[in-house]
């Protein structure tokens, strides 16, 4: 081969390497702000180059310990975690070796980030190992620019055996005691429930919902592994009380409508129970614990009612795109012939409180609310983002023209001290999809305003 065409193939291989690989590289700040469209809000976009970006769950947190940094996932490099200094807009790599399902990061007792990943040492494709990455050493070292090999950083806390099936919904306790898992093994969760427990078949046009399935946790410390609780149906979004250890919020997934789809149990297992129990006619979604006492969730009103005709609803739109669960064999929940919108669920009182709902379209959907208990807020099919005061119940279109071509909705997530909203948008996507870290003010007249 020529000296010529030896250079234009290492360039070749150079130009498709990632730029990133070892956990703690850095990137320079891509951070820009830009006047929404609509509203005039300053949003303060932290990504704004294609790269694959996507924030965490908004059933978790999205913010370091510290308030600095907020953690994404991205294909920057393709199944690596990233972190992004709200402040300077730089941006770190914190995993190395891949991660599964959701980023779990510490709210006390420094930064730290705890997910599930692939045993890489291969073998079994069902174990699992449960990582623990200590971000402040990744930060001071990354800083320096004097980064170590990755398990200077990452400790494996245990190797879940092959039979439990480790998946990664998963939740970090309050008191970062104990990590909790879903158990989609249906030999070992089926074996842990009560005799002659009905066994639930999937739910739903999407085939999804079937069961048994259990949730498990280990120790942080120790990696001591123990049984939590086994369900007859197959479980999503695990999440943590971060105001109360040992107190879980879980889901019925099925995709879209379930029979029942909020669920709580404490860390023990005891105090199994539905969350909210929903009725028939109800679409319960996207339940987020927002404080000590209090879960919202998104009573669904995104369907038409039946036999009444929505001339606002165009020929062929029903299904898909930024319109999803219209198939008719979700049966008639969904609709607004009864009461939807945002709804509070107090878990000690197990009283709830509708507090808002738009006046069109979908209605809210991904829902949050400030920890200090005086906001809400939720998206909708346009990818909207409308705030709700919950004492006054005032709400405003807070941003909008955040494209409902996304690759996935905005889900907004409040920041701990409730001043400001993390969400996902593709407002900056030449391609109406690729997804950017956004994070939006909430304005200071509200601010102001009296508890």
């Amino acid at each position: 081969m020529s000296l010529r065409k030896t250079s234009l193939l290492l360039s070749l291989v150079l130009a498709l390497t990632p730029a990133w690989a070892q956990i703690g590289q850095r990137v320079p700040s891509e951070k820009r702000i830009v006047k929404d469209p609509v509203t005039g809000t300053p949003l303060t976009f932290l990504t704004t180059k294609p790269g694959g970006d996507s924030k965490i769950y908004p059933s978790h947190p999205q913010w370091t310990a510290d308030g600095k940094w907020l953690v994404f996932r991205s294909n920057r490099v393709k199944g690596e975690a990233i972190a992004v200094n709200e402040a300077s807009g730089e941006m770190v790599q914190v995993t190395e070796g891949g991660y599964e399902g959701m980023l779990n990061l510490s709210q006390s007792g420094g930064n730290k980030l705890y997910f599930l990943r692939k045993d890489p040492a291969g073998g079994d494709a069902k174990v699992r190992q449960a990582i623990e990455v200590d971000l402040d050493r990744v930060f001071t070292d990354s800083k320096a620019r004097k980064l170590k090999p990755a398990d200077a950083y990452q400790r494996v806390i245990a190797t879940l055996p092959a039979e439990l099936e480790a998946f990664g919904d998963n939740a970090l306790d309050a008191d970062n005691q104990w990590f909790y898992f879903r158990i989609q093994g249906k030999d070992y969760a089926g074996a842990k429930l009560p005799a002659g427990t009905k066994i639930e078949p999937p739910f739903g046009p999407r085939g999804m919902g079937a069961g048994p399935h259990a949730i498990g946790k280990v120790n942080v410390k120790t990696g001591e592994f123990q049984h939590v609780v086994s369900v007859p149906f197959q479980i999503g979004h695990i999440q943590s009380n971060l105001w109360n250890p040992g107190e879980l919020v879980f889901s019925w997934e099925t995709g879209g409508k379930s029979p029942q789809r909020t669920w709580t149990v404490k860390g023990d297992g005891t105090g199994l129970r539905p969350m909210y129990p929903e009725s028939a006619h109800e679409w319960v979604t996207h339940e987020a614990i927002i404080g000590k006492d209090e879960v919202a969730l998104a009573i669904m009103g995104h369907r038409p009612i039946p036999g009444v005709e929505d001339a606002s609803r165009a020929p062929g739109t029903e299904v898909g795109g930024a319109n999803p669960g219209q198939e008719k064999s979700w049966g008639d929940s969904g609709t607004r012939e009864k009461l939807t919108g945002l709804v509070i669920v107090n878990l000690r009182t197990r009283e709830s409180l509708l507090a808002g709902q738009t006046l069109k379209g979908s209605g809210l959907w991904h829902v949050h609310g400030s920890p200090d208990g005086r906001f809400a807020v939720g998206d909708d099919f346009k990818r909207d983002i409308w705030l709700i005061d919950r004492k006054t119940r005032e709400m405003m279109l807070l941003s909008a023209g955040h494209k409902d071509t996304a690759r996935d909705h905005p889900h907004p997530t409040f920041s701990p001290d409730g001043k400001k909203i993390q969400i996902q948008s593709a407002m900056l996507a030449a391609d109406g999809r690729e997804m950017s870290i956004c994070v939006i003010p909430v304005p200071k007249a509200w601010l102001n305003r009296k508890p």
